[in-house]
C-alpha cells in the first residue's frame, strides 16, 4: 500500500512539477527560476534526495541530478548556438535578413501579409537562422505589412511561430538542431527520411496556413482591426539594405556546406554555421564597424538561449528519475504495433514536459533508442518520427521561444495570441506526426 501511495504522490508531484513550470513561465518569471523551482517540487514528491550529504553513496540527488542535465545539454550544443546566434545578428546588423524578408513580402503585398510573414519566416530558418534571430528581423515588416492590410495584430506572433518552428524546423535538411539531435543517437543523417518528411512539410504549411487565414478572417469579421502602438518602428529604408540575390548568399552556404559535410554529424553545422558567418560578414561589409556590436550581441544571445534550454533539460533530468516517468516510458514501450509509435509517444510527452524540442530529445533518445532499435524499428524512419514527434507540445505555453515571441518580441500577452500560436505550432505538428506515423507504416 505504501508503494501505490508513492506512485500517486509522485504522479501527483510530477503533473503539478510540469503545471507550475507553465504557471511561472506564463506569467513572467524567469525560466532559470522556474526551472529548478518546478524540478524542486517534482524531486519532493518523488522522496529524491535533495543535496548529495544527504544521498547515499552513489545515488542520485536533486542538486547534482539537475546540474547534470544543465551542464550535459551546454557542453553538447554552445559552438552550435554561438555560431547560429552570431549568424543571425550579423544577418540582421548587415541588412541581408531584412532584404530578404522584404523582397518576399514586396513580391506578395500588403494582399498577402500574412502569407509574406510565414514565408519571410521560413526562408530564414531553413537557411539556418536561429528561430529567435527570425522573429526579431521578421517583426517590423511583419507589423507594416498588417497595419496595411489593416489585420489584428495578436496574430503576427502565430504567424512567426507557424513560419519558423513547424514545417521548417523538423524538415528533412533543415540546419536548425532539432533535426540534428537524432543523429548522434541513430547514426543517420540530416535527409534521414526526406521523401517522408516532404509531404509531411506540405500538409503542414498548407493546413496550418489555411487555419491561421480562417482565424484571421473571423476575427476581422468580427470586427478586429489592427492596433497601431506608438513603439511601432518606422517603415525601414529599403534603399539602404544590400541586394537581395547577395543578402541570400549566406544562407545558401549554410545549406550548401551542410549538404556536403554530412558524414561529420552535428559537427557539420559548425563547419556550416561558420562559413554561413563568413559570407554573412562580406555581404555586410559597408557595416563593418556594426560587426564588433553583432558579434558581442550574438555571443550574449546564445548564452540566453541556450542556458534557458538548458533550465527545462535539468527539469527533465531530475523528472526523469522519478517513479512516475519510468513508469509512463514502459506504458509506451508496451504499446502494441509500430515501434515508432511509442517512440513518437515518449518524445511528444517529454518534449511537452521539458518545454523544448531539443531538450525532450536530448533526455529521450538516450532512454528510448536502444530499445526501439532492438525492438526493429529503421533508424531513418526513427529519426523522422522523433525530429517530428519533438516540435509538438514543446509549443506548449512555457516553451521559451513561445514566452519570448509573444512577450518580448511583439508585446502581446498569452491570453490574446497564444491561440494562434497553439493550433498552428502544437495541433499541426502532431496531425502531420499522424500522418508520418501511418506514412511508414504503409511504406
Amino acid at each position: 500500500m505504501s508503494g501505490q501511495i508513492a506512485d500517486i504522490v509522485s504522479w501527483a508531484g510530477l503533473i503539478g512539477g510540469l503545471g507550475l513550470l507553465i504557471l511561472l513561465t506564463v506569467r513572467g518569471v524567469n525560466i532559470l527560476i522556474a526551472g529548478p523551482v518546478a524540478a524542486l517540487l517534482v524531486a519532493v514528491t518523488a522522496g529524491l534526495p535533495l543535496l548529495p550529504p544527504f544521498a547515499a553513496p552513489d545515488a542520485a540527488d536533486f542538486a547534482t541530478s539537475y546540474m547534470a542535465g544543465f551542464t550535459s545539454f551546454f557542453g553538447d550544443w554552445f559552438f552550435m548556438f554561438l555560431l547560429g546566434a552570431i549568424f543571425g545578428e550579423v544577418m540582421a546588423a548587415s541588412g541581408a535578413a531584412a532584404s530578404v524578408a522584404h523582397w518576399i513580402t514586396a513580391r506578395l503585398g500588403s494582399r498577402f501579409a500574412l502569407l509574406a510573414t510565414v514565408l519571410a519566416c521560413a526562408v530564414l530558418t531553413y537557411g539556418g537562422v536561429s528561430v529567435f534571430i527570425v522573429a526579431f528581423s521578421v517583426y517590423s515588416l511583419a507589423v507594416g505589412l498588417f497595419r496595411e492590410a489593416n489585420l489584428p495584430r495578436r496574430f503576427i506572433p502565430g504567424a512567426l511561430a507557424f513560419g519558423s518552428v513547424t514545417f521548417t524546423m523538423t524538415s528533412a535538411g533543415s540546419p536548425e538542431i532539432q533535426n540534428l539531435i537524432p543523429m548522434q543517437y541513430l547514426g543517420t543523417t540530416a535527409y534521414a527520411a526526406w521523401e517522408v518528411s516532404l509531404v509531411v512539410a506540405v500538409l503542414m504549411a498548407g493546413l496550418g496556413y489555411a487555419w491561421l487565414s480562417h482565424m484571421v478572417r473571423r476575427a476581422v469579421a468580427a470586427g478586429e482591426r489592427f492596433e497601431a502602438r506608438a513603439s511601432d518602428d518606422a517603415r525601414a529604408d529599403t534603399a539602404a539594405l544590400p541586394n537581395p540575390l547577395l543578402s541570400i548568399l549566406p544562407l545558401v552556404a549554410v545549406l550548401g556546406v551542410f549538404l556536403v559535410t554530412q558524414d561529420m554529424g552535428k559537427w557539420a553545422l559548425i563547419a556550416a554555421l561558420g562559413s554561413g558567418l563568413l559570407a554573412g560578414v562580406l555581404v555586410g561589409w559597408p557595416f563593418l564597424r556594426d560587426m564588433p556590436a553583432a558579434f558581442s550581441a550574438g555571443a550574449t544571445g546564445a548564452v540566453v538561449a541556450i542556458t534557458n534550454t538548458c533550465a527545462v533539460v535539468g527539469f527533465g533530468s531530475v523528472a526523469k528519475l522519478t517513479p512516475a516517468f519510468m513508469q509512463a516510458l514502459e506504458m509506451v514501450q508496451t504499446i502494441p504495433g509500430s515501434p515508432l509509435i511509442g517512440a513518437a509517444i515518449a518524445v511528444t510527452v517529454i518534449a511537452g514536459l521539458t518545454g523544448s524540442a531539443s531538450g525532450g530529445q536530448t533526455i529521450a533518445l538516450p532512454l528510448i533508442s536502444p530499445f526501439y532499435l532492438d525492438a526493429g524499428a529503421n533508424p531513418a524512419e526513427l529519426h523522422r518520427t522523433v525530429a517530428i514527434a519533438s516540435g509538438a507540445l514543446d509549443s506548449l505555453p512555457h516553451n521559451g521561444y513561445v514566452v519570448t515571441t509573444i512577450r518580448a518580441v511583439c508585446g502581446e500577452t498569452h491570453a490574446r495570441a497564444y491561440g494562434a500560436v497553439g493550433a498552428t505550432t502544437v495541433v499541426v505538428p502532431i496531425i502531420g506526426l499522424c500522418l508520418a506515423l501511418a506514412l511508414f507504416t504503409i511504406f
